[in-house]
Parts: C-alpha cells; structure tokens; sequence
C-alpha cells in the first residue's frame, strides 16, 4: 500500500517530507513481528501510527490493546498487564487474565513506556526475550505471543543514563525507530488540517465554516503549537464555535490562541540571603574568606612600600597608609634611622636577598594593626552593630551570616551590645 492509500486510510493530513517517511517505515515494518517503539512530542498522533502498523500486519485480524502506562498506578501495573491469582493482594477476590493474555496472538501498544515502573520493565524484557510471563501470585509460567509497539515523548536514552529506565530494554524496544514530526516541523501541513478540523466540526453540527484570511494564515503557521495536532484541533472547535464572523482575521484570531510566557534570556541574579537561612559553617568559611584576602592585599601592600624604601632613601617618609580596610598603619623609619647600609640602582651589580640583623636596628615601631582572624572578625562584628545601631538582624545580614550566628559570636567575643 502506498503513502497516499495509507493517508486516506486512517484520515491523515499532511505531505511534509518528515511525515511521509515516518509513515513510509511504518508502513515496511508493519509485516514483520519486530518491536516499534514511536517518538515524539504529546498530541502528534503517536497511536495513529500503531493501529497503522497493527491493520497492515499479519495480526490485523487478532486483537489490539492501547494502554497508557502513565495512567496505571504502580500498585496494579503488573497485575493489569500479566493479570493475577485469588487472594494474590487485597482486593484480588478472583483470577484476572491481564492485557498479554487477552491479546494473545495480536498487538498491544504500551503509550508513555517511559512512565513503567523500573519492576514492571524487568518483567516486560522477559515477555519480549522469550515470549513468557508470571500471574501475580502465580509461580506458572505461561507463554503469550504479542507483539509490543511502545511510544513515549520523553527522551529514554537519557532516562537510562538518570537510572530511571532499563538500558537492555531499551534496546530491545528500539528495534524499529519511527520518529513522528512536531507541527512546528511541518508547518506547510497546518493551513491544511486546520481546514479538515473546521470543516469537519461544521459538517457535524450544521454549522457554515470559517475561513482565514491571509494575516490570520500567517499567525497560524507561524504559532509554536506545542500541543501540536491536539491543540491545533481544538483552536478549531473553538474558533467554530465562538466567532460571531466566519472570515477570521487576525485579530480574532489572537483571542483564541493562548499567550506563551516569554523567555527572559537575562542572567538571573542571585536572591539575597535571607537571616537564618545560610548554614553556620558557610557563614563562617566567607567571612573567614573575606579576611584572608583582605589581610593577605594589606601585608602585600606593606612589603612592597618597605623595599621601596630600602632602594630609595630619598624617598619621603610616609606618614600615613591605607589599605583596603581603611586602617592607618604609622610612620615607618628611614633605613638612616635604622643604620642599615643601602646601594642605589646604578651600584647594584649582583643582587642579593637583604638581611637585616637584629643588632643594627636602634630603632623600631610595631604595627598596631592585628594579624589575628579573631580579632579581625571581633572588630568587623563591633563595627556591623555600630553601623546599624545594634539591630541584630541588619548587622547579620551586612556581614552574610545568620541572625542566630551573630548572637553565638557576641557570646564567644563577650561583645556588649
């Protein structure tokens, strides 16, 4: 049968190149036992190719079953598909044949497989291997001679990657690949089916068919259709329904579509902590942070004026410095103050490190800047509560910690609030 006998067939519309060769594998797959498993977006007609493949088989004069395994909840799955034994479970007040026994010698299409549960997948992979299955609550093994289309909208090779689906079954569902198109793909085909929607809608109730006009055409296509034909085929209906006037323009059109949420492309900034909701030992790590790279910037900067000094003793003395946390450190001595022997640049042959000894030094200054990080943090604390005139909750939220961080520092600290 060809693609176009196929189409008037099972009432397809459409003629996009993605569409014809899904029906085309559809169609040369049909006469074989072999395992299907269809893909594609919700609402592109997924089961349609199914009962395709299922009346062009074989089997065509056997029975066929769809089931949405979505729809099945997990405690019943496998006694709904291998059926169970009386008194196997609560509830279970007699024999049930499940869906692989009743369709014996036929096709049942398992919808959404990548909703079925990770233990009804082992016992799925025994039927499709050998053709065998166990009743709940049942140690007889029985055969059954089913051929199994599967379909999902979910991409399973990742699934299997998260755990949440069998690798060997996916294989062993993979067989024959049939990739159904989104409407978004062949967007040549929606003038056309939205014609066959609306004048079947209208031929139903007696109603006269609308008509797009060319800027209404044009918003059509160009629509994302996430829903794709589903959604498509109730846009329709509803335009059928609700339009007071059959030629549709654009703007009416816009009433019935819905809004889609645009895409802030932006980078996100990031929340602001709020009190309490940041564990202690992450407060703790960046403020401890925060004070290495300041004193860390502080003791570079020192070091650098105090060589500075040392190569130029024509330099003025400093009276005062300021780092990055605004502190003063005080005058340092000339090196004539400190008898140590300086060379200028230009006599500088070969230098060596400089090593200054204790006994030449006459005179010295210690810096009454503090290098502990208690102290640091002490003072950035006291200097938090001054600033917002002892709020708690301020002062924990300026320096990034919890409220109830801040209280334990005060204790630790003996800070007088």
């Amino acid at each position: 049968m060809d693609i176009q006998a196929i189409k008037n067939r099972f009432g397809i519309i459409g003629n996009s190149p993605a569409l014809n060769y899904a029906l085309q594998v559809a169609a040369q797959v049909a006469n074989t036992d072999l395992t299907v498993l269809i893909n594609g977006e919700s609402g592109v007609g997924k089961e349609v190719f199914s009962q395709i493949i299922h009346a062009l088989s074989a089997r065509k004069h056997n029975p066929f079953i769809a089931v949405n395994c979505g729809a099945i909840p997990e405690g019943t799955i496998d006694s709904e598909l291998f059926g169970h034994e009386k008194g196997s479970f609560t509830g279970a007040v007699d024999n049930r044949k499940g869906y692989f026994e009743t369709v014996n010698g036929g096709t049942i299409f398992l919808d959404e497989i990548g909703e079925m549960p990770l233990g009804t997948q082992a016992r799925l992979l025994r039927v499709l291997e050998t053709g065998e299955y166990i009743r709940v609550g049942s140690s007889k093994v029985q055969k059954t001679d089913v051929r199994v289309i599967a379909a999902t909208n979910r991409d399973l090779l990742e699934r299997t990657q998260q755990g949440k689906f069998r690798e060997d079954l996916y294989y062993r569902l993979n067989t024959v690949p049939i990739r159904v198109p989104a409407l978004r793909d062949r967007k040549e085909d929606i003038p056309l089916l939205f014609r066959k929607f609306s004048v079947d809608f209208s031929e139903k109730y007696k109603t006269p068919s609308i008509q797009l006009d060319e800027e209404a055409r044009n918003m059509l296509v160009n629509y994302p259709w996430r829903g794709n034909v589903r959604e498509l085929k109730n846009i329709a209906e509803q335009i059928s329904v609700l339009s007071t006037d059959k030629l549709v323009t654009a703007n009416d059109l816009k009433r019935f579509l819905p809004e889609l949420p645009e895409v802030n492309r932006l980078p996100m900034l990031a929340a602001p902590q709020q009190a309490g909701t940041t564990s202690d030992f992450a407060s703790e790590r960046d403020i401890l942070y925060k004070l290495f790279f300041d004193m860390k910037k502080d003791v570079t900067e020192v070091k650098k004026m105090f060589f500075d000094i040392l190569q130029n003793p024509n330099m003025a003395h400093p009276t005062e410095y300021h780092p990055a946390d605004n502190h003063v450190l005080h005058s340092y001595p000339s090196p004539a103050e400190m008898n140590v022997p300086v060379q200028t640049p230009a006599t500088i042959t070969n230098p060596q490190p400089i090593i200054l000894s204790d006994n030449k030094i006459d005179h010295h200054e210690e810096v009454e800047e503090t290098l502990s990080i208690a102290d640091k943090e002490k003072e950035l604390i006291v200097k938090a509560l001054k600033k917002h005139k002892g709020k708690r909750k301020d002062a924990a939220l300026d320096l990034g910690i919890s409220e109830r961080t801040l209280y334990r520092k005060l204790k630790e600290y003996n800070i007088a609030e």
